[in-house]
């Protein structure tokens, strides 16, 4: 090849690539960059009974982006953290999916958040306010009414 042929085809491929990676970014655009439409519903505390508690509720996420439920944090307590439940053990999570067009679900003998060392003891009839935080979506906060210890929504 002479020298003229090898500067066209450099220059061809390098606006195939470029070109390809634009593509690629344009394509990705809708979802990558769309934040996912959260909503939280279902949300509670059964009233604690030692300086430890739990929280339910359920987030669903209305868009074609996936995300993730990364941290919890309150002012009830420095040390909220994320739990499942497999096997009736509960075991510490960095972070739960939400699926795209799907829900998470915390729920009683499942996928909870979980309270440790109360500042303070709720009482039922109160609420906690907690912020969710997610790796793609804006935090959300979220008020937990708290609950008589027995009770379960998904059983009414």
């Amino acid at each position: 090849m002479n020298r003229r042929t090898t500067h066209a085809v450099r220059s061809t491929v390098a606006t195939l690539i470029a070109l390809s990676a634009g593509l690629a970014l344009a394509g990705c655009s809708d979802s990558a960059d769309a934040k996912p439409k959260l909503q939280v519903s279902d949300a509670f505390m059964p009233v604690p009974t030692s300086d430890m508690a739990g929280g339910f509720l359920t987030v669903k996420n209305d868009s074609k982006t996936a995300d993730k439920l990364t941290k919890v944090t309150s002012d009830l307590s420095d040390n909220v953290t994320i739990h499942e439940t497999k096997n009736q053990k509960m075991q510490e999570v960095a972070s739960f999916d939400i699926p795209a067009n799907g829900e998470l679900d915390l729920e009683r003998g499942g996928n909870h958040i979980m309270f440790m060392g109360l500042k303070q003891k709720p009482k039922q009839g109160g609420k906690v306010t907690i912020e969710l935080h997610f790796e793609k979506a804006d935090p959300i906060k979220v008020d937990l009414p708290v609950k008589e210890a027995t009770y379960n929504p998904k059983h009414h």
